[in-house]
């Protein structure tokens, strides 16, 4: 019993200094490619090609001020960001990087479900964060978080509701091992747009980055944030993007499934190959499309983000009752 729950620590700090790690890498890898998008360079003073800059940074964090506004709620002030990130590190505990129940930390059967609960617990931190600041742009920017989440939460969940019917599991091993042979992007085309727009939202990545909106609110729900706190928010932010993209893998891209045409890669190369490849397109999102505006947004989410969900459902459903075997 002690030996396993050591062991189960072990593989819990393990994987928490990976996702910190990947997301230094993710960091230093946006503000690269960003640069090379927008014809500039990006970091380059601190170390060789600028790679020790997330390093510069986390320590430039950890040395500034802890301030906490006069009228703020201190304690929901303090934990906000730490619920933020460990929610999002906690997503991660459910992915199986490949195949067999020990590439993961955790391999419940339901792991679909417990991705879904932990990754709709990450805007109670975002929510909590503004409210307590006792600003008015940081409030706007929890209440915009929580309406964008509540707006986009309903399409993702039913387009992942044709992948289970598809599948006939929510296992996510299971899933993975259904796509030996054909990739669930091609049937679920129509469901994968919907997700993958749902994942931007969710991710309050650009175009769907209203909570934060420099330009209207200052800095969103972590404008009154300062040093660790805030840099608590930007970095669950990045594991999130890293869990959602290893998710969208998972579900959609054949997980750690060899790419055909690359039959030699370990399993395991190959679904990190698949993620570093969806955390690039979120850049090049980020690097070509405008901010959208507020009410668009929700107008987005709500009338044709949810309509095309429900006939991805409807078109699968009935595939699977007449055809499927």
């Amino acid at each position: 019993m002690l030996t396993t729950v050591l062991w189960v620590i072990v593989k819990a700090v393990v994987l928490a200094l990976l996702l910190i790690s990947g997301a230094a890498g993710l960091l230093l890898g946006e503000r690269k490619v960003l640069g090379y998008f927008q014809m500039r360079l990006g970091p380059t003073r601190v170390g060789p090609w600028g790679m020790l800059q997330p390093i510069a940074d986390v320590v430039k964090m950890l040395l500034k001020e802890d301030i906490v506004p006069r009228d703020a709620d201190k304690l929901v002030f303090r934990v906000a960001p730490i619920i933020a990130f460990a929610t999002a590190l906690a997503g991660f505990a459910v992915i199986p990087w490949g195949p067999g129940d020990g590439w993961a930390m955790s391999n419940p059967n339901s792991g679909v479900l417990v991705f879904l609960a932990l990754g709709s617990l990450s805007v109670y931190g975002v929510a909590l964060g503004g409210w307590a600041s006792q600003s008015k742009y940081s409030l706007l920017g929890s209440m915009r978080a929580t309406a964008q989440m509540i707006s986009y939460e309903l399409a993702m969940g039913m387009a992942l509701i044709g992948i289970i019917l598809m599948s006939g599991t929510i296992r996510l091993g299971d899933i993975v091992a259904g796509q030996a042979h054909l990739y669930n992007i091609i049937p679920q085309i129509l469901g994968f747009c919907v997700y993958f727009t749902a994942a931007l939202a969710e991710t309050s990545r650009t175009p769907f980055d209203l909570p934060e909106a420099e330009a209207e609110l200052v800095g969103g729900y972590n404008t009154e944030y300062a040093g660790m706190r805030w840099g608590l928010f930007f970095l669950g932010e990045l594991v999130h993007l890293i869990v959602q993209s290893s998710l969208i893998a998972l579900l959609y891209l054949g997980g750690w499934n060899r790419i055909f045409f690359l039959q030699f890669i370990p399993p395991t190369i190959a679904f990190l190959l698949k993620v570093v490849f969806l955390l690039f397109v979120f850049i090049w999102i980020r690097a070509t499309l405008p901010r959208m505006r507020y009410d668009r947004l929700m107008d987005f989410g709500w009338k044709v983000m949810l309509p095309l969900s429900a006939l991805n459902l409807v078109g699968t459903a009935v595939y699977v009752a007449l055809w499927a075997h």
